[in-house]
């Protein structure tokens, strides 16, 4: 079963991939309920009401879930990461929760733009393992944060300047778990954005992606989505 969902509405200029996790039963519940919320969001005035909007979006979504898990599935947690992208004018924010990533192409070069939310990344971070020793850690998949999981949800948010000719990169960690930064790159650095999403689930699939891959790819005005 695909746990993963995308969304992807350019005329707003709202995307966003979803993984969502809580087994074979309810896995793409908690994905699928990101998606739908978000689609109910329309154009906003400015970049703060924007924020405030998909924040309480995603916090509602964090809500039911919690009641669904409670009432239809004796508790369990039914959760899901998120990594969603706006860009107003030439401004674009993040909001994310979990593993799940945005990265940036500009210039030739590939920025991750948001920090995973995870045991490992934290062990990176405080110096306690290399990232090569993260890429084998027997807890590489255990994440710290996602909608669905506690009470209180934080979402982190990263504001950045969007430039022309940009491109951002939305993916579910099937992806980067599968395919290594420099082929992410030569595949973005594809001037069609449906050959670099191809490029980006070929190289996944050649590696035996252990699982789901989605991507949503903007690049100027156009984007496209594989799930």
């Amino acid at each position: 079963m695909n746990e993963d969902a995308i969304f992807s509405n350019p005329t707003i200029g709202l995307w966003a991939v979803a993984d969502g996790m809580g087994g074979h039963e309810a896995g793409d519940v908690a994905s699928n309920m990101i998606a739908e919320s978000l689609n109910q969001i329309g154009a906003q005035a400015q970049v703060d009401d924007f924020i405030s909007t998909i924040e309480d979006s995603i916090k509602a979504v964090n809500h039911r879930l919690l009641e669904y898990a409670h009432s239809q599935h004796q508790g369990r947690i039914i959760g899901s990461t998120v990594a969603i992208l706006f860009i107003m004018e030439q401004t674009g924010v993040c909001l994310w929760a979990g593993d799940s990533r945005l990265y940036r192409l500009r210039n030739n070069e590939l920025k991750q733009m948001t920090i995973d939310h995870s045991h490992v990344s934290e062990l990176v971070r405080d110096g306690l393992i290399s990232l090569e020793e993260a890429e084998s850690h027997p807890e590489a998949n255990v994440i710290t944060r996602a909608v669905g999981t506690y009470e209180h949800l934080q979402l982190d948010i990263e504001v950045f300047d969007a430039r022309v000719g940009d491109s951002f990169l939305l993916c579910s960690d099937g992806l980067y778990n599968a395919v290594g930064h420099e082929k992410i790159l030569s595949c973005l650095l594809n001037e069609r954005v449906t050959t670099a999403t191809d490029c980006l689930i070929e190289a996944a699939l050649h590696n035996n992606a252990a699982d789901n891959v989605s991507v949503v790819l903007v690049k100027g005005s156009h984007s496209n989505i594989t799930d």
